[in-house]
């Protein structure tokens, strides 16, 4: 009988973990999106972990695509809430809440979005096809020293996909990561989708009510 209530609680909990993790890595998103290729994803061919986060933004994609181009560390931030710039970017100013004529500008591939304080971790614009598709890289995402220590690799593309739906804009945000060894990709994905849901989520309502007002 205690056997049977240890299995069926073991049961349970894998059950609510597995939907939690699902929905923690599709939330918004429709299964055609999720299916669909985007420019991006050939840069990493078989990732160990995939999100896609969307929302229906009201308002043209050429009134999003600026709140794009001032991303980053001590620039616009990531439009998320300010508990969550507290939370998981404690020393980045909180996001914008206006476009800055000194932080906008036009990206171009090999422009760097920095993610932390100089000579840490950054974004490599891969493609910036203005107001369509941004495709960020990073290999810098990781503790100092642990390449060396444990043969570490992080390999991160976050691509965001502006398609124009009448008036408005269908942003998805694609997240696809390798990582090794496997001890750590464990590590990422435990880490890493709950902190990826928060944080899209965030954005994407950031840059709603940003792109709208």
């Amino acid at each position: 009988m205690h056997a049977n209530r240890r299995f069926g609680a073991l049961l349970a909990a894998t059950t609510a973990y597995a939907v939690l993790l699902r929905w923690g890595t599709t939330s918004g998103s429709t299964f055609q999106e999720r299916r669909c290729g985007l420019p991006g994803d050939e840069l990493i061919a078989h990732p160990t972990l995939v999100t896609n986060h969307a929302a229906t933004i009201a308002a043209p994609p050429e009134r999003v695509w600026p709140w794009l181009s001032q991303l980053g560390w001590h620039r616009g931030g990531w439009y998320t809430p300010r508990w969550v710039d507290r939370l998981l970017f404690p020393g980045n100013w909180p996001s914008a809440e206006r476009l800055d004529p000194a932080l906008v500008r036009e990206l171009r591939p090999g422009d760097t979005v920095p993610d932390g304080p100089p000579g840490t971790a950054e974004f490599v614009v891969e493609r910036a096809e203005a107001p369509s598709v941004l495709v960020l890289h990073s290999r810098t995402h990781l503790p100092p020293g642990w390449a060396e220590r444990f043969g570490a690799e992080l390999d991160w593309v976050w691509t965001f996909s502006l398609t124009p739906t009448g008036n408005g804009t269908r942003l998805l945000i694609r997240n696809r990561g390798w990582v090794t060894p496997p001890w750590l990709d464990l590590a990422y994905r435990a880490i890493v989708v709950p902190a990826d849901h928060v944080m899209a989520q965030g954005m994407l309502k950031g840059l709603a009510s940003r792109a709208t007002r």
